[in-house]
């Protein structure tokens, strides 16, 4: 795999995770529905799917060559990105539509 291919397939699936807990009702996305999920619930799902993010981000450079080991900077920024990514799920869910 190409590594600019790489970069664009982690950034899409970022974006998919980022917002998935805002458009789902179900605990963990499989799990019993909620009617209106507490934000507990999706912040746990939001770190759940940046932590898988970050695997699959650390997966494909390992894949693509040598990994480089990482500081705590590194993944502050990654965080922040992630969220940043997330918005309009949020706006969607909270802003847009209103809590229930």
């Amino acid at each position: 795999m190409d590594q600019g291919v790489a970069v664009w397939l982690v950034l899409a699936a970022a974006l998919v995770a980022a917002n998935l807990p805002y458009f789902s009702e179900r605990l963990l996305i499989v799990g019993p529905r909620r009617a209106p999920k507490a934000v507990g619930w999706r912040l746990l799902e939001l770190a759940l799917m940046a932590a898988l993010t970050f695997g699959l981000g650390s997966a494909l450079e390992a894949r693509i060559g040598q990994r480089q080991e990482q500081g705590w900077e590194f993944y502050a920024a990654a965080t922040c990105l992630f969220i940043t990514l997330g918005f309009p799920g949020f706006v969607w869910r909270y802003l847009r539509r209103g809590r229930g």
